[in-house]
């Protein structure tokens, strides 16, 4: 057996550092695009595939050096269905795609679709009125403006116009790129506002701080009346937490418009979300209800390039819900649609920490990086300046 030179060293190399090291070792630059699909290892979840499918899939996985794994009753067919997680490199998936194309049965031209759908790996794209923002490499901070008395941390509510666009701007000066104006708690519990008494407190925040700044602007709210008095006074996106659910006017509000909308999970209502939420498959549920509401919204009239869409933390989720979703951002990137994050100074923190909102801080700025370094695109916090810090370092480390 040869005896390794005491120079020798073998070393595990992490995924994200596969082309560079391989940069390193003087190959013809002109092989890298031919490396890097032979290096880039993907793992893909296909739901629901009818058995026979699921056989094949895997079979054509196993001739090109992939794989694939599937229920263990699927090679008899005593599943009707079967998800199955994919594993190979994108030359593998490739090849695989094509093949599966031409098999026009059990809807695998359709799975060959979304393969080289994700494949393709399109930029991404955010319409907001006449601008349209590349968020492909880019974090945006959208800082919480509570124009409430109720909202759960007191240290994000204002009371009077100019006290709110002082607050606004200070953000602004910070670095929000957006600034989220809401009327209406939704804080666990909350009540309902009347439509009058919302119009009353966000309006003339918004109008003012529109004659202020050309920063974008958002209306957090589920009502379609109070929408349409925001997007006259200036605002650029529309914040529904229902997912255009609760007030069947606003697509047809949104439809009418060129402003973007974030589309977000909630299960119940602010009042009785926390109430035992429950779910057999969590991420499955979130997956499939946006599938549903980004079609919804495009037939109603939306262009898909001005949908976000937002997970929902806390939202009647429970603390394991909250981290299952923080650690599969991943999978919402699958819509190519910005994700949006708001996870500031909420309770799941306040279970790991043992504190109240006032103490969270650090424990926000913990997972502001984590997804900003795992492909979240805007994230909703209270703390500007602090946040804005926690990505640089996190995208300096992404991109270094």
């Amino acid at each position: 057996m040869p005896v390794l030179q005491a120079s020798t060293l073998v070393v595990k190399i992490p995924p994200s550092e596969i082309l560079r090291e391989v940069e390193r070792v003087g190959v013809d630059p002109a092989s890298l695009p031919i490396f890097y699909r032979k290096s880039d290892f993907i793992a893909l979840k296909i739901y629901d595939v009818l058995a026979p499918a699921a056989n094949i899939i895997k079979q054509e996985l196993l001739s090109a050096g992939a794989d694939a794994a599937v229920h263990r009753n699927v090679i008899n067919c005593k599943v009707e269905r079967s998800d199955v997680v994919v594993f190979g490199t994108a030359a593998q998936l490739e090849k695989v795609a094509s093949k599966l194309e031409a098999m026009n049965y059990w809807a695998l031209p359709e799975v060959a679709s979304e393969i080289k759908r994700f494949l393709k790996r399109e930029r991404l794209l955010l319409k907001v009125k006449d601008k349209t923002l590349d968020l492909t490499d880019r974090v945006l901070l959208m800082g919480i403006l509570n124009v409430t008395p109720d909202s759960f941390y007191a240290g994000s509510r204002v009371g009077e116009v100019e006290a709110a666009v002082a607050r606004a701007m200070e953000m602004v000066e910070e670095g929000a790129d957006i600034i989220d104006v809401g009327g209406e708690s939704t804080r666990p519990g909350a009540q309902p506002v009347s439509l009058q008494e919302e119009l009353r407190r966000v309006i003339p925040v918004i109008k003012e701080l529109r004659k202020r700044t050309d920063v974008l602007i958002s209306v957090d709210t589920y009502k379609a009346e109070v929408a349409k008095a925001a997007i006259e006074e200036g605002a650029d996106i529309v914040n529904d937490i229902s997912g255009l659910r609760f007030d069947p006017a606003m697509a047809e509000v949104l439809a009418r418009s060129d402003v973007a909308v974030v589309i977000m999970h909630i299960k119940g209502t602010p009042r009785d979300m926390q109430k035992n939420p429950y779910y057999e498959n969590l991420l499955k549920e979130l997956l499939f209800y946006f599938r549903e509401r980004i079609s919804f919204a495009e037939e109603a009239g939306i262009d898909r390039e001005r949908i976000i869409i937002d997970p929902g933390i806390g939202f009647g989720k429970r603390f394991e819900d909250n981290l299952e979703i923080l650690r599969n951002i991943e999978a919402f990137k699958s819509f190519t649609r910005p994700v949006l994050i708001g996870h500031s100074r909420k309770s799941f923190l306040g279970i790991i920490l043992n504190s109240p909102p006032e103490e969270r801080l650090e424990g926000t700025l913990v997972v502001t990086a984590y997804v900003a370094f795992k492909g979240a695109s805007i994230l909703r916090v209270h703390d500007v300046k602090e946040n804005l810090r926690a990505i640089k370092v996190a995208r300096a480390i992404a991109n270094a």
